[in-house]
This record gives C-alpha cells, sequence and structure tokens, in this order.
C-alpha cells in the first residue's frame, strides 16, 4: 500500500510554515493527534498512579496504554518497556548498573559507527571498573560496518557489545543478527541502539537478537523521551540505584520518580498514528505497524534515490552515505564550502539540512570530515517530491 503523503502532512502544523525538512534524524514534526494527546493528559484530572480516585486510574491507563503501544512498537512485551527522560539517560543508568559485575580482564565492545550516546556510557563505565574497551571499526570508504569487524574484537572477556541499529550520520544498517549471533556465541550481551533505525523500519527485538535496545518517540513523530526495552526476565535480574520506597516491580524499578504521564499519551498516540499509515490495513496494531513500515521504506528509499541521483549530478558534491542497507540518511560535503556554509545557504532558501557530526564524533572522524562533518539529509513520513525537488535546485544554485 502506498503513503497517502498529502494526508499525512495536512495533519502536521508545522509543515505549515513551508519549510522543506530535512532536519527528521534529529527529531520529526509534530502530528496534531499527537499534539492533542498531550493537552488531553494534562486537561484530565491527573494525580499519582493508583486505583482510587479519577486521577490515579488516569495516570495508570496512560502508563500502561504506552507501555502497549511502544510493546507493539518494538516487537517487545509491554512488562519489558522503560522509560526515561532520553536514549542517552537510559543508556548511562544501564550501564552503570551492568558495570557493577565487570572488573579487570573483563572487556566492553564499542563501534565508531556509533552516536556518543551509546559509546560514553559504556566506556566510562568500563574504565571506572577498571574493564578494558575495545574498539570496531567501519570502513570508510564503503560506510559499512560488517559482523567481521565486530568479531575481530570479541574474546572470551568480552562483556557487552554496544551497536547501532542504524547510523544517526549516514544510515549505515549493520547485519544485527549475524552480529548478535557472534556476540551471543562470546558469552556477551548485546545493547543496540535503534534511535535511528526505529524512525524507518519496523523494529523486533528478538529478531534482532538485542538483550537491550534504545529508542526516542521524538524521532518517529512524539514527545521528547526515551525508551528502553528488554526481555521482562532479563532486567529482573538488574538491580540498578532507586528509592526505598519506589517500586522494585519490573520495569518501575529502573524508571526514577514519577513519570511524565503527558508524554506518555503523546507517545501512545504517535505509534497509533504511525500504525494508519498505510491506509485499508484493519488487523491488530502490532500488523498494522509492520504494514506502514513496508509502505514508508518504499516511499522514503524512492524519495532518497531521487536524492543520490540529482547529487551524483552536481559537480563537488561528495556523498558519504554508501553502505548497501541504510536508511533515507544522506551525508555529504560540498568542495570549497564548509558544511556550516551550505546549511546557511539552503535555511536561506527555506529549506532545513542541517550540518555537522550529530553526535557521532568517532564516526565523523573516521570519514576524515573531522568535527565539522557535512550535511545532513533526512526523509520522514511528511517528506516529499516537493521537498526534494527544491532541495536539488537549491544545490544546484549553491554548486554553481
Amino acid at each position: 500500500m502506498a503513503l497517502d503523503v498529502d494526508a499525512i502532512r495536512a495533519q502536521i502544523p508545522a509543515l505549515k510554515s513551508g519549510t522543506a525538512r530535512f532536519d527528521a534524524p534529529g527529531g520529526t514534526q509534530t502530528p496534531q493527534p499527537v499534539i492533542d494527546a498531550v493537552a488531553e493528559a494534562l486537561a484530565a484530572p491527573l494525580a499519582n498512579r493508583g486505583r482510587t480516585t479519577e486521577g490515579e486510574r488516569n495516570a495508570d491507563r496512560i502508563v500502561t496504554e504506552a507501555r502497549a503501544a511502544l510493546g507493539d512498537l518494538l516487537g517487545a512485551d509491554p512488562r519489558g518497556v522503560v522509560f526515561g527522560r532520553s536514549a542517552t539517560q537510559l543508556a548511562y543508568d544501564l550501564s552503570r548498573t551492568l558495570a557493577r559485575t565487570w572488573g579487570p580482564g573483563d572487556e566492553v565492545v564499542v563501534t565508531r559507527l556509533e552516536h556518543d550516546s551509546n559509546i560514553r556510557p559504556w566506556t566510562q563505565a568500563a574504565e571506572a571498573a577498571g574493564a578494558t574497551v575495545r574498539w570496531a571499526d567501519f570502513a570508510p570508504a564503503t560506510g559499512e560496518l560488517l559482523p567481521e569487524h565486530i568479531e575481530a574484537v570479541l574474546s572470551p572477556r568480552t562483556r557487552l557489545v554496544a551497536v547501532t541499529a542504524a547510523s544517526n550520520l549516514i544510515g549505515t544498517r549493520p547485519d544485527l543478527p549475524a552480529v548478535a549471533r557472534l556476540v551471543h556465541g562470546a558469552g556477551a550481551l548485546l545493547h543496540v541502539d535503534a534511535v535511528h533505525y526505529a524512525s524507518h523500519a519496523a523494529v523486533d527485538l528478538t529478531a534482532l537478537g538485542a538483550d537491550t535496545l534504545v529508542c526516542s518517540p521524538y524521532k518517529f513523530l512524539g514527545p521528547h523521551l526515551g525508551v528502553l526495552a528488554a526481555r521482562p526476565e532479563f532486567l529482573e535480574t538488574l538491580r540498578p540505584d532507586k528509592l526505598l520506597p519506589s517500586s522494585d516491580a519490573v520495569p518501575e524499578r529502573f524508571e526514577l520518580g514519577t513519570l511524565p504521564y503527558e508524554l506518555l499519551a503523546g507517545a501512545r498516540a504517535a505509534v497509533d498514528f504511525l500504525a494508519d499509515l498505510a491506509p485499508g490495513a484493519h488487523d491488530g496494531r502490532r500488523e498494522r505497524l509492520l504494514a506502514s513500515f513496508e509502505a514508508l521504506e518504499v516511499h522514503e528509499d524512492a524519495l532518497r534515490e531521487r536524492i543520490e541521483r540529482g547529487l551524483a549530478e552536481l559537480g563537488g558534491v561528495t556523498v558519504h552515505s554508501r553502505a548497501a542497507r541504510r536508511t533515507p540518511t544522506l551525508l555529504f560535503t560540498v568542495e570549497g564550502l564548509r558544511p556550516a556554509d551550505v546549511h546557511r545557504l539552503l535555511a536561506e532558501r527555506g529549506i532545513d539540512a542541517p550540518a555537522g557530526s550529530f553526535y557521532a564524533v568517532e564516526a565523523a572522524r573516521h570519514l576524515g570530515l573531522g568535527d565539522e562533518g557535512g550535511v545532513r539529509v533526512g526523509l520522514a513520513p511528511y517528506s516529499d517530491g516537493d521537498d526534494v525537488d527544491r532541495l536539488l535546485t537549491a544545490l544546484g544554485d549553491i554548486t554553481r
């Protein structure tokens, strides 16, 4: 089924500004149903979770519905869905908890393809525990992170491997099931950063082979918060720091303080919005999500290929997103122009395509781009052909 992009765009108030938006990897624009869900949660009676008053019941319902929705999105048991301020915060909390069992001689593996939120929490926790950090490099010429790159740094002492499901900088999608088999074969845990991936492809915690996985609803049309998913049985084995009177049940033992109920209501609405992207699918929400992401990949890949063909016709433009499997996210540089200047020149023409390393500083340096990085073009469900034409026309003017 094809996406009705016009119908999607009509439900996103921010698009009325007329800007052609290619900044989705940093955060998508918000549909009206999500905005309404946040407002309705705040407008109704609300209190700490419980079963006695209307406010308590509303809070409990919001949390339960949000866990169910994110479980459907991630192919995970809702009992293993943890909410936090951000994916970064959740990675730090998880790393400190796991590192209590690490010590000298143990090893942790990170890759140079990662957003820094999937590097520093692990390397800092390892260093504090006296464990060794080992780095897996990707191939700069192709942008590929292959299973053998991970295998080369595994050992019987490996305790955890942290890998992205998709690079937020150049879109590379590693073969995670193959990586998971290697990691688990070495007796280690696999932590997956799915923040960028979950915006573009259907997630299945078990199929990917992840022991723990994080994502961020504001990257897929929702509000600003973070989500961690894992098997409840695994979470039961972990003992994070928590307040004495707070619940010790899973997943609540990982959630510090009162949850942002209104944001959870928005996250649930965002998942429901995604589930309805492909009109005509009438099965359960998980099945509708799978149909939506199938249609979304077709739509976004077609636009990505148009952009790639257009960039290939421009002089002095180098595209650094080259992996065989990648998200609709392109990083490029223009000869003779700093990335920040290209960003500014595009913005003057009503086109938002930001520049930088986007916290993937190790990847940008490994590509030879330094901390300046490049210009990133990212697509979303609301991207359309007119946006692409405007981008390519503007870049043609700039490069001439």
